[in-house]
This record gives C-alpha cells, structure tokens and sequence, in this order.
C-alpha cells in the first residue's frame, strides 16, 4: 500500500514539474490556409507529408484548381561522404546527408517562391567487422533524417503566408 502511495506521489511530482517547465504535447500545425496540391516528383517523404497534412486537418486535393497553397517537390538527395580514416587507409567514420528541394506558391500568386533546401546530417561510426549491424545503422539514420526533414517542412509550412498579390508572393524562410 505504501509502495503505491509512493510511486503515486512520485507521478504527481514529475506530471507537475512537466507542467512547471512548459512541456505540451505536439499539437496539430496552425496553418494560415485549407488545402494544398502537391505537384513535382513523389519522394520517399511524400506518402508521410501527405498523412501529415491530413492529419493536421489541410486537404490534400487532386488538382491545383481549388488549392489555397501549391507545394513543389523538386527533388531528395541522398548522400555519404568520408569523415575519418585510421592510420591504414581504413575508414572509420562516415557522414550521411539528406536534402530536399521544394518551392512553394499561394494560389493567388503569380510568383513561385525561390526553391528552399532543407538538409539534415548525421555521422556515425563504421566498422568492416560489424557489417550488417551498421548497415541497419544507416538505414535506421536515414530513416530519422527523412522524419527530421518532414518535420521541418511542416514547421516552414506554418510560417508560410499565401498573399493575395504577386508583390509578396516570394517570403523568406
């Protein structure tokens, strides 16, 4: 009984000092429009964008005719460079890169806005002998850059404002 008193208190105290700091949940994004059209290549981000959005209770309609909001995948770069060798020419380190490419544009706007990259990178350790392990790694490390990407397009999707005449149309990230 003392047991589940306690561990009842302590639940109180860390919910209670969640709260102090500011913590909150994730809620859905305050968008400034309804709908988006999604055009351009299909990405490995796009199926999840477009839950996303969904989700975030944005239309992602068929055509551009109806869309607040037209959104323009260019293109996803996936790259891997050396970071470190050891002494005999063996590496040791790589660094790993994920880019996507995209412009946006309101529909009542005769501009597209300059492309904007979005990029993420990450290095991780490698090693022959544990092959498999760290080719999991990397899949598992590309699979978080795509995540990290796609929540920063969300973020720049909030912050991005349609206006209603061609002088505005092109907004800084």
């Amino acid at each position: 009984m003392f047991r589940i008193l306690r561990l009842a208190l302590s639940f109180l105290m860390i919910a209670s000092q969640l709260a102090a700091c500011g913590f909150q949940l994730r809620g859905q994004a305050e968008v400034s429009f309804n709908s988006i059209y999604l055009q351009g290549q299909t990405l490995s981000i796009s199926k999840a964008l477009r839950k996303n959005l969904i989700a975030n209770n944005i239309k992602v309609l068929p055509t551009a005719e109806n869309a607040d909001v037209l959104l323009e995948l260019s293109s996803e770069q996936n790259e891997k460079r050396i970071l470190s060798l050891s002494g005999g020419g063996v590496v040791k380190e790589y660094e790993l890169f994920y880019r996507v490419h995209y412009r946006l544009r309101g529909a009542k706007d005769a501009v597209w806005t300059q492309e904007q990259i979005i990029e993420v990178r990450r290095d991780f350790s490698y090693s022959d002998a544990e092959l498999l392990a760290k080719q999991g790694e990397e899949a598992r490390l590309y699979s978080d850059m795509r995540s990290d990407v796609l929540n920063n397009l969300l973020r720049r999707l909030t912050r991005f404002r349609p206006s209603s005449t061609a002088d505005d149309a092109v907004t800084k990230p």
